[in-house]
């Protein structure tokens, strides 16, 4: 749904952490995320389930990932 975001924070070494951050920027894309072979995938995707943006990072490194969805609007249950 549009205006989901999910926010991944990651170790960075010996620079600290680094925060980065994957949106569903359009009406009808939405936000998925998998974990495969200790890499977790973040994905913008449309309706059709075609991937428009990812990213990809090391689980080990991976310190938090948070997932912010939208609040459904209350004119919406029409």
């Amino acid at each position: 749904m549009k205006g989901d975001w999910v926010e991944i924070v990651v170790d960075a070494g010996g620079d600290g952490t680094r925060t980065y951050e994957v949106a569903a920027s359009r009406a009808g894309r939405r936000v998925e995320i998998a974990t495969r072979r200790g890499v977790v995938e973040v994905s913008e995707v449309t309706r059709t389930g075609t991937a428009v943006r990812t990213a990809r990072f090391m689980a080990s490194r991976v310190l938090a990932l948070v997932e912010h969805p939208t609040e459904p609007s209350h004119g919406d249950d029409a």
